[in-house]
C-alpha cells in the first residue's frame, strides 16, 4: 500500500502564537467529528477536560521538528479512532499519554480527575513509554517488551494506543538524527509490525514496514516507490480490464459489493524481490484484487464461495493457492477468502473476498472484536489469544527475560498452521512447531511424559515437525521426564518455559544434596556455610549463584579438594591467589578507544581519536553502502549494513552501542565482493563478461565461474572494487552487453 504522507506541518516554523492556538483546535476538532458517531452524554466534557490538561501540560514542549508537542498525542488519538477504531475512552488517553511521562501531571492527578479506569490505562501507556531508549541494554528492552504483553493481556487498548503512538512517530521520524531514525525504524520492524500483525492491523502493519524502509534502506524504498509511479497508469488500466466482467457477473447475480485494485506494500513487494531473488518488473503480484460483500452474517460464507465461484468461471485458478480462512480463521481473528488466477495476458492476480464485518476485523484487528461479540467464535478466538500471553508471562516470572523474549517472539510472530487431536478437536501452532510442541499445547503433564507421537496414525519421533491438517496422537510414559535436549527442537514459548521450568526445578533438587556436601566439608574445615563464604566460593569457581555452585558440587563439576587452599580467618573464607600468565591476558588494545559520544566514525580516513574498527562479515559493507557503527565489547566498533539480517536487532536490543558512521573518500583500497549472474547460454558468454570486466571496466577479477543447464546458465564472478558506485557500474554494464537478465549482489552467506 501507498505510505500516509507525512503528518508534519512543514509551515508550523513561520506560525505565530494565535495561528499555532487556531491550528491546534482545528487539529482537536477534526478528532471531535472522528469522534461523533460514538460520542455519549458526558464524553465531551471529560475529552475537553483531557484536551485542556494536556495542552496545559505540554504547552512549552515542542518537537524535533519544531511544531507544538501537543499536536502529537492529537494526532494519536485521531489515528486510534479513525484507523484502529477504538472509541472516546482510548482517545482520552491516547490526549494524556505523556503527561505523567514528560510533565508535572501525576496519575493521582488522572485518577481524580477522570477515574481509576483511565488512570490504569495512561499508567499502562507510562510503563512501556521506554522502549525507545537509546540508552537501554538488551536486558532493559526484553524487560519493557515483558511489560508491553503484561499491559496487553491486562487492557488491549494500551497496546493499541501505542500501535497508534508509534505510527504517528513513524510518519514524522524526519526530523530526527540519522541514528535515531535507524534505531526507531530496526525497533519498529523488530517489535511494533509483528504486534501489529499478530493483533490483526494488517494496514498499520504494512504502513509500519513501509515507513521502517524508507529509513533502513532509503534507495530501495526511494527505487520500488518510484517503479510503481511509473507503472500505476498501465497498473490501473490492467486492473478495469480484470474486474470489468466480474463486476457484470457479481451484479447479475443481485450481490451488493464493493471490488477494486490496490498495490501492495513497498516492504511487501521488497521482501519478493529479495527472497525469489527477481527484478520489480518480475513480481507478479504487486496488487491484489479485493471484494467486500454487504451480507448479512448468516449468509455471509454462503455469498463469499458464491463470488468464488463466479471469480472462477471468468478466469482460471491456480488450486494450491486457496486459502480458505473462512472455515478456519487465523489466530487473531481474520477471515478471508484468498485466491489467485490468471488474468488477461497470462498474469497471476491474487483476489481477495470479504464480507464487510471481515473487512472491518482485517483493517481493525483486535478493536473490531468487541463490536461482534455476539460471534462466539470470534470471541473465544481473542480469549484464548490474551489467555495464552497471560499464561506465557506467568510461566516467564521469574525467568530469565531475555530467553523469555526470544521465546515469545517465536509464539506470537510466526506463520501459524492447524493441527488435529485424535477426537477432531484443533489447536493452533506456530509453523515449524513439533509433536512435542502439541503434545505442551494441550497440557504440561502431556509433554512432561512425551515419548513420542502418531501422526496421521505412523508412528514419529516427538521432534517431528508437524504440518496443517495433520492429527496428532500423543504417546506417553510415567517414567519420562523432559531433558535438556528438548529445548534444541521445541519451537512454541508455552513447551520452552515449561522445560526450563522442570530442568529449574530438578536442579535446584540436585543442589540441595550439594548443599549438603559443601555443609560437610565446610564443616571440616572450622567455617558455617555463610552468605560471604558462599559469594567467595561462587567467585574462585566461576559459579553465577549459590543453587549453581551447590549444584556443581553435586555433580561434580568442580574438585571439592581445592577449597582446603582456601585461607581461613576465622569464621570467614579468603580463596587462593589464582596464578596468572602474562601471555593468556586479555590486553584492550591501546588503540581501541571508547566512541566519544555524538560524534562520528569516518571509516578509511584520518581520524584522529584512532577508533579501532572493523567491517563486519556477516554483510561484508562497501564504500557508498549505508551504514551504521555498532560498538562490540572489546572488539570496537563494528561496520554494519542497514540492510544486514542482524541489523534490526542490533539496533532494536543495543541501540545505545549504535555510532554515527559515514565513508571517506578513498580510493586507494578496494574490496573484494561477488555478483550472481544469470542469462541464456550462448556461444561466448564468457568471453563476452570478462570483456566487460577487465576490458570495459579494468576491474581485477578474482575468479569467473559459470554452470549451465537447459539453455540457461547461472554464474558468479568475484571482483574487486573501490565502491559500491563501482560494483553498481559493473551490474549495469553486465545487463547492457546482452545474454545476461540477472546480476544481483552476493551476500556473505552466498561466497
Amino acid at each position: 500500500m501507498p505510505v500516509a504522507p507525512l503528518v508534519l506541518n512543514k509551515d508550523v516554523y513561520t506560525l505565530n502564537a494565535e495561528e499555532e492556538r487556531m491550528l491546534i483546535l482545528r487539529k482537536y476538532r477534526a478528532l471531535l467529528r472522528v469522534l461523533k458517531p460514538r460520542i455519549k452524554p458526558g464524553d465531551k466534557k471529560l475529552l475537553r477536560r483531557a484536551f485542556e490538561i494536556a495542552v496545559e501540560a505540554h504547552s512549552e514542549m515542542r518537537r524535533k521538528s519544531g511544531e507544538p508537542y501537543i499536536l502529537h498525542p492529537i494526532a494519536v488519538a485521531q489515528i486510534a479512532v479513525e484507523e484502529i477504531g477504538l472509541g472516546v475512552t482510548s482517545a482520552i488517553c491516547a490526549l494524556l499519554h505523556d503527561v505523567v511521562e514528560d510533565t508535572e501531571v501525576t496519575l493521582g492527578d488522572i485518577e481524580q480527575e477522570f477515574g481509576v479506569r483511565y488512570a490504569r490505562i495512561i499508567d499502562g501507556l507510562t510503563k512501556i513509554s521506554n522502549v525507545v531508549d537509546l540508552n537501554a541494554t538488551t536486558t532493559i528492552q526484553a524487560e519493557n517488551f515483558r511489560k508491553i504483553l503484561l499491559t496487553l493481556a491486562e487492557d488491549p487498548r494500551v497496546i493499541l494506543i501505542k500501535l497508534a503512538d508509534r505510527l504517528h512517530n513513524m510518519r514524522t521520524l524526519d526530523s530526527m538524527a540519522r541514528d535515531k531514525q535507524l534505531k526507531i525504524a530496526s525497533e519498529t520492524t523488530y517489535l511494533y509490525s509483528p504486534l501489529a500483525h499478530r493483533l490483526g492491523l494488517y494496514e498499520i502493519k504494512s504502513e509500519l514496514e513501509d515507513l521502517a524502509l524508507k529509513y533502513l534502506q532509503p534507495e530501495v524504498f526511494n527505487e520500488i516507490s518510484q517503479a510503481l509511479k511509473d507503472t500505476h497508469r498501465d497498473r490501473s488500466r490492467y486492473i478495469n480490464e480484470f474486474i470489468r466482467p466480474l463486476k457484470e457477473m457479481l451484479e447479475v447475480a443481485g450481490l451488493d459489493f464493493k471490488i477494486y485494485g490496490r498495490p501492495k506494500a513497498i516492504n511487501s513487494i521488497w521482501n519478493k524481490i529479495r527472497t525469489k531473488h527477481v527484478t520489480f518488473e518480475e513480481v507478479y503480484d504487486l496488487f491484489a484484487i479485493r471484494i467486500i460483500l454487504n451480507s448479512s452474517p448468516e449468509r455471509e460464507k454462503q455469498d463469499c464461495w458464491k463470488v468464488y465461484s463466479i471469480i472462477t468461471n471468468v478466469y482460471r485458478p491456480s488450486p494450491e493457492r486457496l486459502r480458505d480462512w473462512i472455515s478456519v480463521p487465523k489466530g487473531n481473528g481474520y477471515e478471508a477468502l484468498h485466491t489467485t488466477v490468471m488474468g488477461p495476458g497470462g498474469r497471476w492476480v491474487e483476489v481477495q473476498i470479504r464480507s464487510s464485518r471481515m473487512n472491518d476485523i482485517a483493517e481493525k484487528g483486535l478493536a473490531a472484536h468487541w463490536r461482534y461479540k455476539e460471534d462466539n467464535a470470534q470471541e473465544s478466538k481473542l480469549d484464548s489469544f490474551l489467555q495464552s500471553i497471560r499464561d506465557l508471562l506467568l510461566q516467564a516470572e521469574h525467568g530469565d527475560t531475555l530467553e523469555f523474549l526470544q521465546d515469545v517472539k517465536l509464539d506470537l510472530f510466526t506463520e501459524e498452521i492447524y493441527v488435529y487431536t485424535p477426537k477432531g478437536d484443533m489447536r493452533v501452532l506456530p509453523k515449524g512447531a513439533t509433536a512435542l510442541d502439541f503434545a505442551f499445547d494441550i497440557h504440561s503433564d502431556l509433554g512432561t511424559h512425551c515419548i513420542g507421537a502418531k501422526v496421521n496414525y505412523k508412528l514419529v519421533p516427538m521432534s517431528h515437525a508437524v504440518k496443517s491438517g495433520d492429527q496428532v496422537e500423543i504417546i506417553t510414559s510415567a517414567k519420562q521426564q523432559p531433558d535438556a535436549e528438548w529445548l534444541d527442537f521445541v519451537l512454541t514459548g508455552k513447551a520452552k518455559s515449561k522445560i526450563k521450568s522442570f530442568l529449574k526445578e530438578e536442579k535446584r533438587r540436585i543442589a540441595q544434596d550439594g548443599k549438603v556436601i559443601m555443609e560437610k566439608k565446610l564443616q571440616a574445615l572450622g567455617v558455617p556455610l555463610s552468605k560471604a563464604n558462599i559469594t567467595e566460593m561462587c567467585s574462585f569457581f566461576q559459579k553465577t549463584d549459590s543453587t549453581d555452585l551447590f549444584y556443581g558440587a553435586a555433580v561434580g563439576n568442580f574438585d571439592l579438594r581445592e577449597l582446603k587452599n582456601f585461607r581461613i580467618e576465622g569464621e570467614r573464607m579468603l580463596q587462593p591467589a589464582k596464578e596468572t600468565n602474562l601471555d593468556s591476558r586479555q590486553l584492550i588494545p591501546e588503540d581501541a578507544v571508547p566512541h566519544p559520544k555524538g560524534s562520528e566514525v569516518v571509516i578509511f580516513g584520518d581520524t584522529q581519536d584512532k577508533i579501532l574498527y572493523k567491517l563486519a562479515n556477516c554483510c561484508q559493507p562497501i564504500p557508498g553502502d549505508d551504514v551504521f557503527g555498532f560498538q562490540s565489547p572489546g572488539e570496537g566498533v563494528k561496520i554494519h549494513r542497514t540492510d544486514c539480517r542482524y541489523a534490526a536487532q542490533l539496533l532494536a536490543h543495543h541501540g545505545h552501542r549504535v555510532v554515527k558512521t559515514k565513508w571517506a573518500k578513498n580510493k586507494e583500497i578496494s574490496f573484494l565482493c561477488g555478483v550472481s549472474i544469470t542469462g541464456l547460454d550462448d556461444v561466448g558468454v564468457i568471453q563476452k563478461i570478462a570483456n566487460v570486466v577487465t576490458g570495459d571496466l579494468k576491474m581485477n577479477m578474482r575468479s569467473l565461474s559459470i554452470d549451465s543447464h537447459n539453455g540457461v546458465f547461472d554464474g558468479t564472478i568475484m571482483v574487486f572494487v573501490h565502491d559500491r558506485e563501482e560494483l553498481d557500474l559493473l551490474s549495469q554494464k553486465l545487463i547492457e552487453s546482452g545474454g545476461i537478465s540477472k546480476v544481483e549482489r552476493l551476500e556473505a552467506s552466498d561466497l
